[in-house]
């Protein structure tokens, strides 16, 4: 068989995934801590840089959030909170400004496509007819 096929061509063939052994804390510790940057870079790029690429940053989070899923795997989940208190805990406050970004960000493209909308709508309306008039108006 093939390493290959015309339908994965970039990504190499697949193999069998021996069970990862639990990370050791200091992996999580640096895990997490990676998480942590990438929110901040995204809360920072939200608020202050109009060509921040979410996509990108979108992707990135999700890579470390896979990364820490499989180093949890077969973790006591307790032992893992109570080494990791602190971290986590700032961690959850970060998210919640990121969050805060996220909805200012996405309740500014709300309005702009409300404004592009209006004003599509006045350029088009000649006053003869009104979309209300057949029932359309939403």
């Amino acid at each position: 068989m093939a390493d290959f096929s015309k339908f994965s061509s970039n990504l190499p063939a697949r193999t069998s995934e021996a069970p990862i052994p639990f990370a050791r804390p200091g992996n999580l510790a640096a895990i997490i801590g990676r998480i942590e940057e990438a929110v901040e870079e995204e809360t920072a790029g939200l608020k202050n840089d109009t060509g921040y690429d979410l996509k990108a940053s979108n992707a990135r989070k999700s890579r470390y959030l896979y990364e820490l899923t499989r180093a949890m795997k077969g973790a006591n989940e307790i032992e893992f909170l109570e080494e990791h208190r602190d971290s986590l805990a700032r961690l959850r406050q970060k998210l919640a400004k990121n969050e805060a970004a996220i909805l200012a960000h996405l309740n500014a493209v709300n309005e702009v496509a409300t404004l592009l909308k209006n004003a599509i709508q006045r350029a088009e309306a000649d006053g003869t007819y009104s979309a209300g008039e057949f029932g359309w108006a939403s």
